[in-house]
């Protein structure tokens, strides 16, 4: 048994353990059971993933995410804003950073008020499909309009398309997303959690692509999110062939810190 120093964060309600790994190895990408553990809300500290920071001589850091079932998980958007967060703690940042995830380079800057915004990749292949579109925003996303998004069951109907045919060997995250006057509402279910979230990074960002796909606009566009964990905001520049200049902001802070034994 070793001691292990962590940093809880929360953006937008998705929550993460982070761990600091830049001088002190403590978890490997082996350790799955382990990091199932901590992310455990009965036996451990409770998360929906658990992110290390590493040490990249060509970055300023390197994000190592992984789902809270323990498997070592695609691009997690608000687990990228909030580990900009953990880094400044740190004080290995300022304002502005750029790291390098599963999917690639990320830029990153933080906000006067504390919002952290999250240059994400580009987004191509998009496909429409009867009543859903489906999309990768780093990691991938199936997304369905409704008209009543508090009365959706989250749960079940996202287990129905995750666990479908079709998905059932990689899995996707599904998005249910209601249109509002200002903006759109969003759930999410997400693979690796499998379960609902209150916020998802990559999938507020595939929900706000798919309602500008259902009614275009001109020029860069930028869309408020309210998720069940909060507030958020997707922005993006639209081509004919795609969508560059794809930003994630919302909000990321620190729950508390602690030590506990693997």
């Amino acid at each position: 048994m070793q001691k292990l120093p962590f940093y809880k964060y929360q953006g937008a309600g998705n929550d993460f353990i982070m761990v600091d790994q830049r001088s002190q190895r403590y978890l490997q990408r082996s350790g799955r059971k382990s990091i199932a553990r901590l992310c455990h809300r009965r036996f451990g500290i409770g998360a929906d993933g658990l992110i290390l920071l590493q040490h990249n001589p060509d970055y300023d850091f390197e994000m190592v995410y992984f789902n809270a079932d323990g498997g070592e998980g695609s691009m997690c958007g608000n687990g990228g804003r909030c580990i900009v967060a953990f880094a400044r703690q740190l004080g290995l940042i300022e304002e502005h950073c750029r790291f390098v995830a599963v999917d690639g380079p990320h830029e990153a800057r933080i906000r006067p008020d504390g919002w952290v915004e999250l240059k994400m990749g580009d987004v191509n292949n998009i496909e429409k499909g009867a009543g859903f579109y489906f999309m990768n925003t780093g990691s991938p996303h199936y997304v369905i309009f409704v008209d009543a998004l508090e009365q959706t069951d989250v749960l079940q109907r996202g287990r129905e398309v995750r666990y479908s045919a079709r998905f059932k060997k990689e899995g996707t995250n599904v998005n249910f997303v209601e249109p509002a006057i200002d903006g759109i509402a969003v759930a999410t279910y997400e693979r690796g959690v499998e379960d609902e979230t209150l916020s998802c990074g990559t999938g507020v960002t595939a929900a706000a692509i798919a309602h500008y796909l259902r009614q275009p606009g001109q020029g860069s566009q930028a869309i408020p999110i309210q998720a069940k964990g909060g507030r958020l905001e997707v922005r993006f520049t639209p081509h004919a062939d795609g969508f560059t200049d794809v930003w994630l902001c919302g909000p990321a802070q620190l729950v508390f810190e602690g030590v506990v034994e693997v």
